[in-house]
């Protein structure tokens, strides 16, 4: 179902007519409803303040960040991996879910267990699934709704030490692309793929202006990316200006992924 917000503007009288009477229009602005699951930093708490800012009614969700409730967003506590999900806090209508979660754990292959690598299946993969298949009768109920999932660049660029990521985010760019095609033509599925990005997640390899300067000079354009250059592409992927894309894996990252210097 979809919301409306309507504001009066009182239009001011014309110096040029000062005798005609002021009057007012009305301005349409429609409210949707998105689920951010991992809202409360980040990537995602940029996107909530973004679509919140909107106008839009934002329900998110945390696992051990906690985060305060305003006008527009409400955060519910909620642990993806859980062998049962309370999602009773989410709106009987969705126009937009995304999912969040994410890891980062560089090691050398033969440092890594087996059961780690399903520790991040489960988080990164099987939590998204979990979500999508509970909130899909309430998608169905959206106007033009939308799934974005997160990928990472080094699926496509192939990183020392980076097997653990590359295994759970390359099943989530084959599930972005399977989804859309199952969903479609009433539900779109995207998902952004960025590289290193200055959020909580990577704080341990941007923890000193060395390791910053030495990432930044990877990138083709010479910077660290930031939530908000993630969240804007995001708040778009979700929007009714993207209505014509589906099964896109978008790459937000510094040129990495197609520029060689």
């Amino acid at each position: 179902m979809t919301h409306f917000l309507i504001l009066h503007k009182k239009l001011n009288q014309s110096p040029k007519y000062p005798n005609k009477k002021s009057s007012s229009h009305v301005i349409l602005i429609i409210m949707k409803n998105y689920l951010i699951i991992g809202a409360s930093s980040g990537i995602g708490n940029s996107l909530c303040n973004i679509l919140s800012d909107q106008g839009n009614q934002v329900t998110g969700t945390y696992n051990t960040t906690d985060a305060t409730d305003t006008d527009h967003i409400s955060y519910h506590h909620l642990d993806v991996t859980a062998d049962e999900l309370d999602l009773s806090f989410v709106p009987d209508s969705l126009d937009g879910m995304v999912y969040c979660p994410g890891s980062i754990n560089l090691k050398p292959f033969h440092r890594i267990k087996p059961e780690q690598f399903v520790e991040d299946l489960n988080l990164q993969v099987v939590g998204a699934i979990k979500i999508i298949q509970a909130v899909l009768p309430k998608l169905k109920k959206g106007d033009h709704p939308s799934i974005l999932l997160f990928s990472t660049v080094a699926v496509q660029m192939g990183f020392n030490f980076h097997t653990q990521v590359s295994v759970s985010k390359g099943a989530i760019e084959g599930l972005t692309k399977a989804l859309a095609a199952e969903l479609a033509p009433n539900i779109r599925v995207n998902c952004i793929a960025p590289s290193l990005t200055d959020t909580p997640l990577a704080e341990k390899l941007l923890s000193t202006d060395d390791k910053k300067k030495a990432n930044a000079e990877r990138h083709p354009l010479n910077k660290i990316g930031t939530p908000e250059d993630i969240s804007e592409m995001a708040a778009f992927l979700l929007s009714d200006k993207a209505k014509w894309m589906s099964g896109q894996i978008i790459h937000i990252d510094g040129g990495m992924s197609s520029i060689k210097m």
